[in-house]
């Protein structure tokens, strides 16, 4: 599968390490009648990435900045270089790569060239097409070509081909505009006149043509100081009419979005219903296009980081349009259609129109400017009448674009999707061109057949097919496969996907364990169903971090997942140890405390290797007096003067409970400093984090369960200092418990502690500190609960800076386990450790995860980090 509706079943994957080796596999295939389909980033959306012979992975190896050259402004690439990573090779010399796909932390160069992919930014420079000067290219057989400009190094017979042919380039393919990608639809390149531009043509051929080995590409002047006007219109058609009006003033960037598709973040925006973004190289070409746009209202962004909040939205669009505004899923399949600008607006009247005529829905947004319109659509691809429809939705879109004189695709290529349409966009001499094309350069079809040429329908091979009626089949169908979780370096605060950045493999990243669950629920390749070794092996790598459940834009939750394959994957066998030492860890700490016997097991602890986890590891020691010990003994019962007419209550979780109980201690004196009354259950509870993250969900049900009856009925805020707890009883809790009302009443009262003092004690000021700060923000946190009330608590005493984002690598049990320590480390390093390395002497330490507060202790290098109410409670009791 790759990002599209569609899956093909190869008979295996090559990684070639060099243009050698893909020579090799193309000789070999070619003798024994097999397909090839070369493969980047797996983010096409029109099924060109899959295929049923030897896919070529060129991202594992053949991924080299070969070259640069600041003068010239080029660069030589292989194609599995991921374009983000040209990017930064380019930006210390204020150069940079024209095409931006919102895909560009994972799509490759490679794949660009394939789709003939332009992003955001084509207003300005232009196609990959556009930016390309050279190609290496290798042929189904073996043989090599370089091509450039010109007719050196095109294939036998290519020459003849055009010569025969101008007529129907220069009359069949007229009326063409910048984003003419459907077809070869760059074949017009090789025309006499337009300079015989073999590389131009090529690119956009969708492996169906050779496997590109290498490339020359230009590179263009970055703008130093780019600011980002927003425009706000009343609908989506007044944006769409305004955006071909605002060509002149030379923007960067025109793009569209409205606000179904914006949701809760249009309230940071100007005033409308829909929003055109427009880059303009500095401030005054912004102002000047501000003042002749329009618009009911407008905003100019300075701030890179503004820019860069902005920029997330419409880039996590690919992801987001997948879930419309009412919950259902949207797909792929008609994802980039485009028509001269100039048409824009009257186009999408139209194709709102045709929606409402099929009985469908989805939220178009795009390239305004180049009148590119993206959009997912609720398809029902599973029932044959929904796939019908989808077929005749599909060929009445086709009619509606070609009748404003577009393309079937403005941006990512035909694949499986669009091709078997082509002839209603091109007449038959032009088709028969394309054919003839195709075998030039392919004489015996082995290079992606289906695509573009002699296409399959576009109702064949779609994924879904193969997947059983259940609600987990519907939860793992739900990655449409963008591949954000493949981005090599992590995005500010961001998390997904750290095992992926460790392992670099494709099973390890979030899209590649839904995948293989997919498999699993199909059972055709992966054939043991719930015991699946493959699987299994795939997800023990994963942190359980959530960070694919905030930062994946379709909310895939890979931790939840995996919880429920462990659940059925151990069903009626003995486990690993791990799930009865720390996943059982409530019931042994709780045991231990009950005998007395905290000072001899930590002692043990630390001399004797515990069964079952990694040697390499010590496990923390239990504190000699639990928390809620010392609540009664201290007699601390209530503290403060009251929070409305109930206090807060404060959650003994386990850690703090039993290993941190100093945090709790600390809370107490916080939380009472500010005014709150602070009480605690009338009994033990537990959010039953440690069994769901070891897969043992009845057991986590039956402790929720017995929580709620501790609890009763009563109200008020519930004060958790522990993130990963928080998280749990917010989000996990009510889908454990659907059917008990006390469950989403539990989950609605669970308050960080920072959202505590902002919440109910708005007047208190914390004290000042005034020192800079370095440490983790608990993945969890990130995900789940978000940091913004403790990033204004840390502002509000003092503490300058920013946490960590990613993830530490502890991650509850997962880094005492028997072979994962490495990875554990590499997490660690990825972030966390270099920050704390690189914090002034002065610097506070926070994390408020006890896990992330044990990877520091361990690996920090003779660091401690506290939690925030530590901290804060040391200060006043100085001030005491």
């Amino acid at each position: 599968m790759d990002a599209s509706n569609y899956r093909r079943v190869p008979l295996g994957v090559v990684a070639p390490r060099d243009a050698e080796d893909v020579a090799a596999a193309l000789r070999v295939c070619a003798e024994a009648g097999v397909p090839v389909v070369p493969r980047g980033g797996g983010t096409s959306i029109a099924g060109q990435a899959t295929g049923t012979g030897v896919v070529l992975d060129l991202t594992r190896h053949m991924n080299a900045l070969v070259a640069l050259d600041p003068a010239a402004r080029t660069a030589v690439v292989q194609p599995g270089l991921v374009l983000d990573r040209l990017r930064d090779a380019a930006r210390p010399y204020g150069l940079t790569f024209g095409p931006d796909p919102s895909t560009h932390s994972r799509c490759t160069l490679g794949g660009m060239i394939g789709n003939n992919a332009c992003g955001a930014h084509s207003v300005a420079w232009g196609t990959t097409a556009d930016n390309v000067t050279e190609l290496a290219v290798t042929g189904y057989g073996g043989t090599p070509h370089r091509i450039g400009t010109g007719w050196t190094g095109a294939p036998e017979g290519l020459r003849e081909l055009v010569s025969g042919n101008l007529a129907v380039l220069r009359t069949g393919m007229a009326g063409g505009f910048s984003r003419r990608i459907s077809g070869y639809g760059g074949l017009d390149a090789l025309l006499p006149e337009r300079g015989v531009g073999l590389a131009r043509a090529f690119c956009g051929s969708e492996g169906t043509l050779g496997v590109v080995t290498e490339a020359v590409v230009r590179l263009v002047e970055a703008p130093r100081a780019p600011v980002l006007a927003v425009l706000g219109y009343a609908d989506e058609s007044a944006a769409a009419d305004a955006a071909a009006g605002l060509l002149p003033y030379r923007p960067l960037t025109v793009e569209g979005m409205a606000r179904d598709l914006v949701g809760p973040a249009a309230r940071d925006l100007p005033r409308g219903g829909a929003w055109l973004f427009v880059e303009m190289r500095d401030e005054g070409a912004a102002r000047a296009l501000v003042g002749g746009a329009d618009a009911l209202d407008a905003a100019l962004v300075t701030d890179p980081a503004g820019q860069r909040a902005l920029w997330r939205i419409r880039e996590d669009a690919a992801g987001t349009a997948t879930r419309l505004p009412t919950g259902e899923m949207a797909w792929p399949g008609w994802e980039d259609c485009a028509v001269p600008p100039v048409r824009l607006g009257a186009y999408l009247r139209e194709f709102r129109a045709l929606l409402a005529a099929h009985g469908l829905r989805g939220s178009p947004y795009g390239h305004f400017g180049e009148g590119c319109v993206h959009v997912r659509i609720d398809f029902d691809l599973v029932s044959a009448a929904g796939v019908a429809r989808f077929r005749e939705f599909s060929s009445a879109l086709a009619d509606l674009v070609v009748s404003h004189g577009g393309s079937l695709s403005g941006e990512h290529g035909d694949g499986q999707a669009r091709a078997e349409l082509l002839p209603r966009m091109y007449g038959p001499r032009v088709l028969d061109l394309f054919r003839a094309y195709k075998d030039v350069w392919d004489p015996v079809g082995g290079m992606n057949p289906g695509m573009l040429v002699r296409p399959a329908r576009l109702d064949e091979n779609l994924r879904f097919a193969v997947l059983p009626a259940t609600p987990f089949a519907g939860e793992v169908a739900r990655c449409v496969g963008v591949g954000k979780c493949r981005g090599t370096e992590p995005v500010g605060a961001e998390v997904m996907c750290p095992s992926y950045r460790v392992t670099g493999e494709e099973r390890h990243s979030t899209r590649g364990r839904a995948r293989l669950l997919h498999e699993m629920l199909a059972g055709e390749i992966v054939t043991d169903g719930w015991r699946s070794t493959e699987v299994a092996e795939a997800l023990d790598l994963c942190l359980a971090c959530k960070g694919c459940r905030s930062d994946c834009p379709v909310g895939v939750d890979m931790a939840t997942y995996k919880s429920e394959f462990l659940e059925r994957h151990w069903a009626g066998r003995i486990r690993p140890l791990s799930h009865y030492t720390l996943g059982g860890l409530p019931q042994w700490l709780r045991l231990i405390a009950a005998v007395r016997a905290a000072g001899p097991v930590g002692a043990a602890a630390r001399l004797v290797p515990v069964p079952g986890l990694d040697r390499r590891r010590a496990l923390p020691s239990p504190a000699r007096e639990p928390f809620t010990r010392w609540w009664r003994r201290s007699g601390a019962r209530r503290s403060g003067a009251g929070a409305g007419t109930g206090g807060v209550t404060l959650w003994p979780d386990t850690f703090t409970e039993y290993l941190s109980p100093e945090t709790g201690r600390a809370a107490v004196r916080v939380l009472a400093a500010a005014g709150l009354g602070v009480s605690l259950p009338p009994g033990r509870v537990c959010c039953g984090l440690t069994y769901l993250s070891t897969g043992r969900r009845a057991r986590a049900r039956q402790v929720l369960t017995r929580t709620l009856d501790t609890l009763g009925e009563a109200a008020g805020p519930v004060v958790v200092l522990e993130p990963s707890c928080a998280a749990a009883l917010r989000t996990d809790l009510p889908t454990l418990l659907p059917d008990d009302p006390r469950a989403a009443r539990l989950a609605a009262a669970v308050r960080t502690f920072a959202e505590t003092l902002e919440e109910y004690a708005p007047q208190w000021h914390p004290p000042r500190l005034d020192r800079p700060v370095a440490g983790q923000t608990h993945c969890h946190q990130h995900a789940v609960l978000g940091d913004a009330a403790d990033r204004r608590l840390r502002e509000r005493a003092g503490l300058t800076g920013g946490l960590s984002g990613g993830c530490c690598g502890l991650a509850g049990d997962f880094g005492f386990e028997p072979g994962h320590h490495d990875v554990s480390v590499a997490c660690a390093e990825e972030q966390l450790l270099p920050a704390l390395r690189a914090a002034p002497p002065e610097a506070v330490f926070l994390a408020d995860g006890f896990s992330c507060r044990t990877q520091i202790a361990q690996l920090g290098e003779g660091r401690r980090a506290r939690h925030l109410a530590e901290v804060l409670a040391d200060v006043l009791a100085e001030e005491a």
